[in-house]
């Protein structure tokens, strides 16, 4: 699964109907209605306030709604953009402002789903893995060759604290740091290890990481 890295906004003009987007994460169900209720008040004066949303690690909590547009012209095709893109925790809400002229059941469910997307591609999206976390310890002229070790074998470096020593936080897919370890004790002579080992779930996008 995927997640979005950021707020991503969107708006499309149909027949002078005005459709504005907004994509964003969201940790449960209850935190996707709430800053539905937060839009609606923001556009209090908006004709419609569409939104779908999905949750859970597997993507198993999913909900839209079409907020008063004929049924499935709205929410379904706004779910669909979501499960097409293969994101969780991941809310989509499109405002429509009515412009006078009827769009039929087809310009609805377009409009809905290109402002959907829209605002999806612009909050961008990572990809949602699970790995191993942990800690190397090692002296300052070792640090070079240390993250050249990481890069190159797709180690993701969330933070290094410079004390006595240098403390690197470290995280990885399972078969990556698996195959660190041989690696460190070859290119170390055994000297440094992976200390304090945890599985997590972590997104990853353009050479950085976050856990979950």
């Amino acid at each position: 699964m995927k997640r979005v890295l950021k707020t991503g906004k969107g708006e499309i003009v149909e027949k002078k109907s005005r459709f504005i987007s907004i994509a964003l994460n969201v940790d449960s169900p209850q935190q996707a209605l709430d800053y539905v209720n937060s839009i609606k008040k923001k556009y209090y004066d908006a004709r419609h306030n569409c939104y779908a949303y999905i949750c859970g690690n597997d993507g198993q909590e999913k909900r839209f709604s079409d907020d008063g547009e004929p049924s499935g012209t709205a929410g379904k095709p706004m779910l669909d953009v979501l499960e097409g893109f293969g994101v969780t925790n991941c809310l989509v809400v499109v405002t429509r402002y009515f412009g006078g002229t009827l769009l039929g059941t087809g310009g609805l469910v377009k409009a809905y789903s290109s402002a959907a997307k829209e605002a999806l591609e612009n909050a961008g999206l990572a990809e949602e893995v699970c790995g191993i976390r942990g800690f190397i310890t090692v002296d300052y002229n070792s640090v070079g060759k240390l993250n050249y070790i990481l890069s190159a074998g797709g180690i993701y470096v969330l933070d290094t604290a410079y004390e006595e020593n240098v403390k690197l936080d470290i995280v990885g897919e399972i078969a990556d740091i698996n195959c660190l370890k041989p690696t460190l004790n070859d290119a170390f002579a055994g000297r440094i290890s992976i200390e304090s080992e945890q599985e997590v779930r972590f997104y990853r996008s353009d050479g950085f990481a976050n856990i979950l």
